[in-house]
């Protein structure tokens, strides 16, 4: 215990900054609520055999073209704003948005969300986790 003083009194900087990063990590795990509405590959694939949700994928149309979730729209995220219209006629579906990885997606999924869709939840993990789950991908060639 007295070494975790004297360590935490020599380097208050980094004590500091680890408290920091800690903090915002817990927030952003258990009070942000796009998180809270996040959602599994699995639970995707059950919201769109059971539920009729509309796939977003807001990667650039290159990433869309390597693989993408089989009806997904793509609208990538820095159009996203632009092109809130094409999404206007789903806006009583559940919609899944995903990305790469699902960060991306967090953010269109805060800009539904201010546009007034009610539905919207990210796809934890993105398209990675999707194809992890050996679920299908459609190829454009």
């Amino acid at each position: 215990m007295e070494q975790l003083i004297e360590f935490s009194t020599n380097h208050a900087v980094l004590v500091i900054v680890f408290i920091a990063i800690s903090a915002a990590l817990a927030w952003n795990l258990f009070f942000d609520p796009i998180n809270k509405e996040a959602v599994s590959p699995v639970e995707g694939t059950a919201m769109l055999n059971h539920e009729n949700a509309v796939v977003l994928d807001t990667r650039s149309m290159a990433e869309f073209k390597t693989g993408h979730i089989v009806g997904a729209i793509n609208i990538p995220l820095n159009n996203l704003s632009k092109q809130l219209k094409t999404m206007e006629k789903h806006k009583g579906q559940p919609i899944i948005v995903c990305c790469r990885s699902g960060s991306r997606s967090a953010m269109a999924c805060k800009t539904l969300k201010k546009a007034g869709f009610e539905n919207v939840h990210n796809l934890k993990g993105g398209i990675m986790a999707w194809e992890n789950a050996s679920l299908p991908v459609k190829r454009k060639s």
